[in-house]
């Protein structure tokens, strides 16, 4: 009913652990993806056994389950082993396109990289990843997806005391990360960096050849800016963007401690741990950059045999990285304001006059009532709309952009909460309306409005 393949294993010896998952004592199957499975071609009869299979109770067939070795820089600092503490690659999953699909199980047990954790993990963070992930997909930015959330019938202790635990099967196009090659290069491994280096050219940009690195290095760049540019675009902050959580393939990956802006403001954070404000919003391109720089170290042996002229295609590379971003920031932003063409100035402007207004429904009033819907929000703004009216935005195709809906931090917290105590009914309320971003609020006005005064100040924790 479901047939795995297992290429990393047979290809990339070196850059795993085999490893089972813990057996989840009491597994009940809380959410299921119908729209994934649907999506990757799974045989109906695959539900009956998720509580088991994506919990560890049981291993599907075909599975071989390991855990990913990777390295990685963690705000700023480089730890040369990190790894999967809390996850277990079960294998790859071939849809009837003949595309590759991990699925991994995350909170499925402790690992030689655990450094210290349980390797557990609570409900929360699993319907957290769940419904953000749900919602990107539904806005079009490529992401990793939840394909089950299982309770596993055990309790994890946190700071907050303790917690229901649970696993997420997530689905990803693959799991090389940065970090994946920072791992052979941090060891001096050129064999097995280069085997990652065509693996990773096969899975994700066949058109390539084998040992294009920079190839490689330019398509990377062009999938991450984009994808970031998507991010900035629908006000979304990663909070967590180390090397080990960017993904080659250009997916959102490692949902820990996101959430969207809602007032808009350039230094919005919300990780518990990001004290410093080093993956604020607008610090996320510049991240970008720093990330892609780090990948380009990992890949110099490979750019040219000599390494004064590998480093300077490197450099060269790396300093096209902020114009290649900032292209795709502007065609995001003149898709959202209806432009046939980008206009930096108009959109510059803008930026200056949006901080306190709320991102989402500042955008989406704008491509419902033009002008008149937004007239008065802020001082300045009159001018402004004159010469964004007179460009002949098209608003029909603002809208197919523009959210309606996104999970607002209120309701998202509420749903989590509510599950925490056994009641599912508002996260699977909250998953049904931000599978429909784009349709009018209309009758759904409570998933639409920004938080009610009182709300606070947000602030996520990354699960562990």
């Amino acid at each position: 009913m479901i047939g795995f393949d297992n290429s990393w294993v047979r290809d990339l010896p070196g850059s795993f652990l085999r490893l089972a998952p813990d057996a989840a004592p009491a597994p009940v199957l809380v959410a299921w993806n119908d729209s994934l499975a649907a999506d990757l071609g799974l045989d109906p009869g695959v539900k009956a056994h998720a509580a088991q299979w994506f919990s560890g109770a049981a291993l599907p067939p075909g599975a071989e389950p390991v855990a990913l070795a990777y390295a990685g820089h963690q705000f700023g600092g480089f730890s040369p082993q990190l790894g999967d503490g809390r996850a277990h690659l079960l294998g790859e999953f071939l849809d009837g396109q003949g595309r590759r699909w991990d699925i991994q199980l995350k909170g499925s047990g402790r690992t030689p990289f655990s450094r210290g954790g349980d390797g557990k993990a609570a409900i929360g963070p699993m319907l957290r990843e769940y419904v953000i992930s749900e919602a990107m997909a539904a806005m079009g930015i490529p992401t990793t997806r939840a394909l089950a959330v299982v309770a596993t019938g055990e309790t994890v202790w946190r700071e907050a005391g303790p917690l229901p635990g649970a696993v997420v099967a997530r689905v990803a196009a693959s799991h090389i990360r940065v970090g994946s090659f920072q791992f052979f290069s941090a060891r001096g491994e050129t064999d097995k960096l280069r085997a990652l280096l065509d693996y990773t050219i096969a899975r994700h940009y066949p058109h390539l050849a084998p040992g294009d690195a920079l190839g490689l290095f330019d398509a990377v760049t062009r999938a991450q800016a984009r994808l970031i540019a998507q991010w900035m675009g629908v006000g979304f902050v990663h909070g967590v963007m180390n090397t080990d959580n960017m993904a080659l393939s250009g997916e959102t990956i490692d949902y820990g401690p996101c959430a969207f802006m809602e007032a808009y403001a350039p230094g919005t954070v919300f990780s518990s741990i990001d004290r410093q404000g080093r993956y604020a919003y607008a610090n996320q391109p510049l991240i970008l950059g720093w990330n892609l720089a780090r990948l380009a170290e990992a890949l110099l042996p490979f750019l040219d045999p000599d390494e004064a002229r590998a480093v300077a295609l490197a450099n060269e590379r790396l300093g096209a990285i902020a114009g290649i971003y900032e292209t795709e920031f502007q065609a995001v932003m003149a898709a959202k304001l209806g432009l046939a063409a980008p206009d930096a100035g108009l959109v510059g402007d803008l930026l200056g006059l949006m901080p306190g207004l709320d991102w989402t429904l500042f955008f989406r009033r704008l491509s419902e009532t033009g002008s008149d819907g937004v007239r008065g929000m802020a001082e300045g703004l009159a001018g402004w709309l004159e010469r964004w009216q007179a460009m002949g935005p098209d608003l029909g195709a603002m809208r197919a952009v523009n959210p309606a809906i996104i999970p607002r931090n209120h309701l998202v917290e509420a749903a989590l909460e509510a599950a925490t105590s056994g009641d599912m009914a508002p996260f699977h309320a909250l998953v049904a309306e931000i599978r429909r971003p784009f349709e009018p609020a209309m009758g759904r006005e409570a998933f639409a409005l920004p938080a009610p005064e009182g709300f606070g100040d947000y602030v996520t924790f990354c699960g562990t």
